[in-house]
Parts: structure tokens; C-alpha cells; sequence
């Protein structure tokens, strides 16, 4: 092997090693400064509450009849 190969080997792994532990780094810092938002902007929440919008009534299943008649015809096939 060529003392060359042997330095640029040795380059290319410094530069992995380096770039895996600026990633794993950032990926820590930003996991903190989540968990830190969480925690500090519930604090602020009366400030700009969220709007709650009113869920509507379900319509009652047994009120629909083609769902009825489908179901009907299901069975009825379905026993022969």
C-alpha cells in the first residue's frame, strides 16, 4: 500500500469522525431546546390560547336508510 493511500485513509476518517460528532451534536441540542420549549411556552399560553371549535353532533346510523338497506342486502346475500 502506497504511504499516500495510507494518509488520505487516515484523512477520510478523521473527517467521518468529525462530521458523525458535529451531527450527533446538533441532533443533542436540538432534542434540549425542544424539551426547553416545551416546558417554558405553556407558561405563555394565556397570552394566545388556542381556539376550541365546537364539535357537531353526530348524526344517529339509524336514521340513514341506505346504509339500512345496504346492510340489508349484505346479509341476505351473505345467508344465501
Amino acid at each position: 500500500m502506497n504511504p499516500d493511500d495510507v494518509l488520505v485513509l487516515k484523512q477520510g476518517g478523521i473527517l467521518l469522525a468529525t462530521g458523525m460528532a458535529f451531527t450527533f451534536g446538533f441532533l443533542l441540542l436540538l432534542v434540549l431546546v425542544t424539551k426547553g420549549a416545551a416546558l417554558v411556552v405553556p407558561r405563555f399560553n394565556h397570552l394566545m390560547p388556542d381556539t376550541v371549535a365546537k364539535a357537531a353532533k353526530p348524526k344517529a346510523a339509524a336514521t340513514d336508510d341506505n346504509a339500512a338497506i345496504a346492510i340489508a342486502v349484505a346479509v341476505a346475500t351473505a345467508r344465501g
